[in-house]
């Protein structure tokens, strides 16, 4: 046995300084969710085989050998599935040496089910076998009675048994086995007998009945995948939308709809009008090439880089914690396009340094939470929101990225304010200087900002989304070479890996934001929405846009961002577009609110993450945070009022919205930190808002009046504090 001796007894100064090289010690490691299989053995060789070809799989396809649109969507979901039920189980674990009394029986009735599923699998390639023969289409009862029937018997079967089945932590559930058979079998169909002449006959009397049995098996593999990995929130909007395709008929006013048979809603909602439709294309492209970005940043520890620069930049200054959580957090979700996700990455480091330097917990959290869930506004990347915006709008990627940076400015100088008014009113102090990495050593290391770097300009050159996402792919293994954290072959695959693992959230979230924008596209609710904006816009705009802010919210509400902006846009953005406004503006309009719903109580992920962390209450953590977050509350409503704010108008007129609201945005963050160059009193706090929203506004007068108020409260600080230091010296 090999050891080291131990010179913590004789440590040189130079030693001495390089003690606190880094913070972020376990920034990259994997996070390993509660329901998360941990695997040994020859099940983990081969699981985290399927992971690896699932992500190369999607790299060779998008840049090199491309596959047909309908067939590559379905293998993208095919493949999510049968990683999520191999990966994520539908109940909790069992102790460790415990033994469940009803599992053996359970477990023998889950393999009973595998003869069913395995048939429904077998009966697609009998089927294909006929169809490659020359046959038109199959015999309506074959479809039921050989491959509907035991598919759906054996899906809702085993979905049930998984959910009061629990297992070890280390092998498969039966149930999940049956799970993944059946979801071969669903894209085995859609794949291999619908993709043919059929596919013209989605939507009619003449669509085959096996293709609804498939969506209806598909669609409750989806929704229970969706249960396992963002939890019962979006399950929930997702059976409530399923529930009004049969029940709107009965409903009354604008509500109520000419209805659809279940055969003919189901034969188009595992369509590009629904799962296979906009959400999967964007997940199918440019999210899964992000994940396996930002997998490959994660596998060569750049994120400790980011954090350990953030903290040498801005530790040392009041609050420094958290205005190295604003930086670190913001860039993090950025790419990885979860608020919650990033907050238990991130917020694990920076929320203990917080209450350290003397934040309450609650704060500590709420900043953690505002600033991770900013990341979702922030160009290039958007947290994947921007290339959802591109594909449901066909406006240009990189006008929707430069749109972005005004808004984007105003929301972290929201929070950055609020972050140091709030120390300079309890006197913090900053991390002493001993404790923060060498700014002058990781300055040494600045080229790991590279792959970000050529990402952003490879995007501004021209390039596609996916070939810049490709080379930034690329220059992150290359620039590791450069670092202590070479990648070579391992490390390669264990980036693939991880991002075939992290891919199965957002997928699955995509595909039942799918499911809920096709029953809006097939239903027409959308366009009822629309109508009843349009007739609250007769009455007060502000009105109706205070409407769509509430619909926006309230669906955004326990929804990752990307699944919560798909279902608003179709929602709540064809009514803004209808009263007049810019489908940017509209669409931004709708985004704001549905990333905000993750910090927007009673419902808000990214708050609740947080505070799981910091160790407080989880509503009073999510209320902070809307306070911390205030900013992003009342920015979109100046999309409207001054489009400037989104680079629409003359580059003077832009340059003076900008710099005009990023004045009112300090000015708002005074109002709510009662502190300014100094305590702010309560009617200065009334005439400090009212000039905060004249700023924001972006009209000249408003502005003139905006920095009157502003110019005023600040001499009339600046004279108080004078006085004061006056009247301390003359004692």
């Amino acid at each position: 046995m090999s050891h080291t001796p131990d010179n913590r007894d004789a440590v040189s100064p130079e030693s001495t300084e390089a003690e606190p090289e880094s913070l972020a010690d376990g920034a990259d490691e994997e996070v390993v969710e509660a329901n998360r299989r941990i695997y040994t053995g020859w099940q983990w060789m081969l699981f985290a085989g399927l992971a690896i070809v699932y992500s190369a799989f999607h790299l060779i396809t998008l840049n090199a050998f491309p596959l047909e649109t309908w067939s590559f969507r379905i293998v993208h979901i095919a493949g999510a599935l049968v990683l999520g039920f191999a990966f994520y189980a539908g109940s909790r674990f069992l102790d460790e040496g415990t033994r469940s009394s009803s599992g053996r029986g359970l477990s023998w009735i889950s393999y009973a089910l595998l003869i069913p599923a395995a048939y429904a699998l077998v009966q697609t390639y009998l089927m294909y076998q006929t169809m490659s023969g020359g046959a038109m289409r199959i015999d309506p009862l074959v479809e039921t009675w050989h491959y509907g029937y035991p598919l759906v018997f054996a899906t809702a079967m085993a979905i049930a048994i998984s959910w009061v089945l629990h297992e070890d932590r280390s092998r498969i559930n039966p149930a999940d086995i049956v799970l993944m058979v059946s979801s071969l079998a669903v894209a085995g169909y859609l794949l291999l007998v619908f993709n043919s002449p059929l596919r013209a006959s989605t939507g009619t009397s003449f669509a085959p009945v096996g293709l609804t049995w498939a969506a209806i098996a598909g669609s409750m593999l989806i929704l229970e995948l969706t249960r396992r990995v963002a939890g019962l929130a979006l399950v929930i909007i997702s059976a409530v939308f399923l529930s009004y395709v049969f029940v709107g008929p009965y409903l009354p006013g604008f509500l109520g709809y000419p209805g659809l048979s279940m055969n003919r809603f189901f034969s188009q909602v595992y369509t590009d009008t629904g799962i296979l439709g906009p959400t999967t294309a964007v997940s199918s492209t440019y999210i899964i090439l992000f994940i396996i970005f930002a997998a490959f940043l994660q596998a060569s520890r750049v994120g400790e880089y980011f954090i350990n620069f953030a903290f040498a930049a801005a530790g040392r200054a009041r609050g420094g914690p958290a205005k190295v959580a604003i930086f670190a957090s913001g860039l993090m979700g950025m790419i990885n396009g979860t608020s919650a996700g990033n907050v238990v990455s991130t917020g694990s480091l920076t929320i203990p340094l917080m209450k350290k330097v003397g934040y309450p917990g609650r704060s500590a959290g709420a900043i953690e939470a505002a600033a991770s869930t900013g990341g979702q506004i922030m160009p290039p990347i958007m947290g994947a929101g921007a290339f959802i915006m591109a594909e449901i709008t066909g406006i240009p990627y990189t006008e929707i990225a430069i749109a972005a940076i005004i808004p984007s400015i105003l929301y972290f100088a929201s929070v950055y304010f609020m972050v140091d008014f709030e120390a300079a009113r309890k006197g913090m102090q900053g991390l002493p200087k001993d404790q923060i990495p060498k700014f002058r050593r990781l300055v040494k290391q600045v080229y790991l900002f590279a792959p970000i770097i050529i990402l952003i300009v490879a995007l501004f050159m021209g390039y596609s989304v996916i070939r810049a996402g490709t080379l930034a792919t690329v220059s992150a293994a290359v620039v590791s070479w450069l670092s202590p954290n070479k990648m070579g072959l391992q490390a390669i695959l264990k980036a693939l890996q991880l991002a075939g693992t992290m891919a199965i959230q957002i997928i699955a979230v995509c595909a039942c934001a799918g499911l809920i924008v096709g029953v809006i596209a097939l239903t027409g609710v959308g366009a009822r929405f629309s109508s009843l904006l349009l007739g609250l816009a007769g009455v007060s705009q502000l009105l109706a846009l205070f409407f769509a802010m509430c619909i926006s919210i309230l669906l955004g509400m326990g929804m990752p961002t990307t699944a919560a902006y798909a279902v608003a846009a179709s929602v709540v953005a064809p009514g803004l577009i209808d009263i007049g406004i810019q489908p940017l503006i509209a669409h931004f309009f709708v985004f704001y609110f549905a990333v905000v719903s993750a910090i927007t109580p009673p419902v808000a992920l990214a708050s609740y993450a947080a505070a799981g962390i910091s160790g407080d209450n989880a509503m009073g953590t999510s209320v902070a945070s809307f306070k911390i977050g205030l900013a992003a509350f009342i920015v979109p409503f100046m999309f409207f009022y001054s489009p400037a704010m989104l680079m629409e108008g003359s580059a003077l007129q832009i340059l003076r919205v900008g710099l005009t609201a990023t004045l009112g945005i300090v000015l708002l963050s005074a109002t709510v930190q009662a502190w300014f160059f100094g305590p702010v009193k309560a009617w200065q706090r009334v005439v400090m808002l009212a000039g905060a929203l004249c700023l924001i506004y972006g009209g000249i007068y408003t502005d003139l009046i905006g920095l009157a108020v502003g110019g005023g409260l600040f001499m009339m600080q600046r004279r108080s504090k004078q006085s004061g230091t006056t009247a301390a010296s003359g004692t």
